[in-house]
């Protein structure tokens, strides 16, 4: 069964949150604060984490730098709520390697949908990976994974020569001069995915190398592929650059 974890420290917020989410059919967990959130999150490995980004002591932003430090958690889709949040406020969380955004109050169509893109996203994650074994070659698993788009042609090199090095958006916008906002949305519409995926893609081609020419388990790779990557995380954070994006934030009554 599909597990979410959710954290946030309002009572009465949680508890719908967790309704729903069990009524779809999913394993839902509860915390109260983020302290308690990154414990449950360690045992329970949840499939996808929700958090609230207002909390008492530990915030959502020391939650979601928390676990993407540990391997175990640290590709682990991670949604946050927030009842506001400024153009910066929004970009250090995406920088910080949030999946998405839910408004509050929202719907319960708007959680739903979230929820289903993420572990959409994951699935497909796990799908890759496991058809590893299955390439012919080792070459095979690095070749034609970027398309051929001359305007993105600096993006991927970039990406190509430093995905081992733990990059992030941020470090990409800078190497070719666009603003991280501009650069998404520049990336998306020619390609379908987020700068994000792409060095994501990349890791995983890398992954599928190792596994060819490894007998170590999938799971360890990953494991130690990912503790190499999360190193500069705490320096990547000083290096967020502010975006102009607007954001549209949804005002919708939370359904009970």
């Amino acid at each position: 069964m599909t597990r979410i974890l959710v954290i946030e420290d309002e009572t009465e917020s949680r508890e719908i949150f967790l309704d729903n989410i069990e009524e779809e059919g999913f394993d839902a967990i509860g915390a109260e604060n983020g302290a308690v959130g990154i414990e449950k999150a360690k045992q329970h490995l949840p499939d996808l984490i929700i958090c609230d980004i207002l909390m008492p002591g530990l915030d959502g932003y020391g939650v979601l730098n928390a676990l993407r430090q540990n391997p175990p958690t640290a590709l682990t889709p991670f949604i946050f709520l927030t009842a506001k949040a400024t153009r910066s406020e929004f970009r250090h969380g995406m920088e910080l390697g949030a999946d998405d955004y839910i408004s509050k109050p929202s719907t319960i169509e708007e959680l739903l949908g979230a929820i289903a893109t993420q572990l959409k996203k994951r699935e497909s994650v796990k799908k890759w990976i496991q058809q590893a074994n299955n390439l012919p070659s080792v070459s095979a698993a690095t070749q034609s994974i970027f398309p051929a788009c001359p305007q993105l042609q600096d993006v991927f090199n970039f990406i190509e020569n430093n995905y081992h090095h733990g990059i992030t958006l941020s470090d990409v916008a800078k190497a070719v001069g666009y603003a991280p906002a501009y650069l998404t949305d520049l990336v998306r519409r020619q390609t379908g995915e987020t700068v994000n995926r792409w060095i994501v893609k990349r890791r995983l081609a890398a992954a599928q190398s190792l596994l060819l020419q490894s007998d170590r388990a999938i799971e360890q790779i990953g494991t130690d592929f990912t503790s190499k990557l999360i190193m500069r995380t705490k320096y990547c954070q000083k290096q967020i650059l502010n975006s102009n994006s607007i954001i549209d934030k949804q005002k919708l009554f939370l359904a009970k």
